[in-house]
């Protein structure tokens, strides 16, 4: 499976003709916002590279298989989150995206009431803190860039692929986790 960046009109800059090709730079100034949209996104190299970073990610760990799509699966559909990382002084230490399947987009009684994000409660992480205080021991804070959780489903899961990285070779295929 490869998986090529799209290069939507609205997310190029400037073009520059060089013999017969045109060749679009986008804009290598860092954001300072998070967007909202792909479209906006990927009008930066920061937030381009942040998402080949994660699509690079999901691919290595074998995150889904294309297949054929058939009218009759639910299909879900994805998008891109991002979130600028910053340093204790308030500084830029990366651009982080994230790809989210789109899981309100489920019909009632098709898997309705499943979700599928594990995410750690506040009164854990403080009772957590507790007992490392009360023990004296230290406290480090730590970054993962991308974590993967191997959970076993029961049902197959179909999503579309994501904004900007359809497989040329099989746009008309859906992923399945």
């Amino acid at each position: 499976m490869v998986l090529c960046p799209r290069q939507p009109k609205t997310a190029l800059s400037t073009a520059t003709a060089t013999g017969s090709a045109a060749s679009f730079s986008r804009v290598v100034s860092p954001p300072s916002h998070e967007p909202l949209v792909f479209n906006d996104a990927n009008r930066y190299w920061a937030w381009h590279s942040a998402m080949h970073e994660e699509i690079q990610a999901l691919r290595a760990n074998r995150t889904w298989t294309l297949i054929l799509f058939h009218p009759f699966m639910n299909v879900v559909s994805s998008r891109w989150v991002y979130k600028i990382k910053r340093r204790s002084d308030g500084s830029i230490e990366r651009y982080k995206a994230h790809l989210v399947s789109r899981g309100f987009t489920q019909q009632e009684g098709i898997y309705y009431s499943e979700t599928f994000s594990p995410i750690i409660k506040q009164a854990t992480v403080r009772l957590v803190f507790s007992i490392a205080v009360s023990c004296g021991w230290k406290i480090h804070q730590l970054d993962i860039h991308n974590a993967f959780l191997n959970g076993v489903l029961d049902e197959e899961v179909y999503m579309k692929q994501p904004p900007g990285f359809v497989d040329y070779a099989l746009p008309s295929h859906v992923s399945l986790t």
